[in-house]
């Protein structure tokens, strides 16, 4: 039998307050199963969201512009292609997996030419997550940014959206440490940089790599699934899933 059941979290104050909506249930022990693993999870000091896919819906622009560019060169892949190999990945990897495609080398001039055009659709098409804004203006504990993007990406895309001052002094790149997700470095940084253990940070991501990060990290993770392939690996991962950002506010 179906069973279809998501956790609502209401973050105000220092607490998180878990209810229940279940429907089509399996059976009694599955129900009570879950609301023990739930009620389990500790309220968190501090919340450490990815940027790309859980504040700013990038993800599509960005995998487009790759994949088209892609194209340009003779290299047949598509856009469900791109979402699988590209999402959450760092560019080195990125580009790797794109010359793979192909005998010939990749332009020397292939990532600036992709940070060129992906942000001048940012510029013009970029939109906040739904619900994001308003989360952001109820939250009462400290919160931060843990991106795999430049920090000049990060800033751009946090303006363009209104949120950048929200985020000044929180901001944290894996550029900065030379160390991409799933590697746990940006969130075990992000985490002592605003004075938090990892154990009391909860994590916010929407790609594998970024939640198998924040486990590793020893952080709590939800996983944004809303637009997620595949969510049963995120949460096989060990994040719990999530699939609208009011849920973080109780409906409201």
């Amino acid at each position: 039998m179906r069973t279809l059941a998501y956790p609502r979290r209401y973050f105000a104050g220092d607490k998180i307050w878990v209810s229940y909506l279940f429907t089509e249930l399996a059976s009694a022990s599955k129900a009570k199963k879950l609301l023990f693993y739930f009620c389990q999870m500790k309220s968190p000091k501090c919340i450490i969201f990815d940027c790309d896919g859980v504040l700013v819906d990038s993800e599509p622009i960005a995998i487009s512009t790759l994949v088209n560019m892609a194209n340009e060169l003779g290299i047949d892949i598509d856009y469900d292609y791109g979402v699988r190999h590209f999402q959450g990945n760092a560019m080195s990897s990125v580009i790797k997996i794109i010359q793979n495609h192909t005998d010939q080398p990749l332009p020397p001039t292939f990532e600036q030419s992709y940070r060129t055009t992906s942000f001048q659709r940012f510029t013009k098409e970029l939109k906040a997550i739904e619900g994001i804004p308003k989360l952001l203006q109820q939250l009462t504990i400290p919160y931060g940014v843990a991106s795999s993007g430049p920090v000049k990406k990060i800033r751009h895309n946090l303006n363009i959206i209104g949120l950048l001052s929200q985020f000044e002094g929180r901001i944290y790149s894996c550029y900065d440490l030379q160390k991409w997700k799933p590697d746990p470095a940006i969130y075990l940084h992000a985490a002592t940089t605003m004075g938090f253990s990892p154990k009391d940070c909860l994590v916010v991501e929407d790609s594998l790599m970024g939640v198998q990060a924040g486990v590793a990290a020893g952080c709590q993770v939800l996983a944004y699934a809303t637009h997620a392939q595949n969510p049963k690996e995120l949460e096989e991962a060990g994040a719990t899933l999530f699939y609208d950002m009011m849920e973080l506010l109780g409906g409201r």
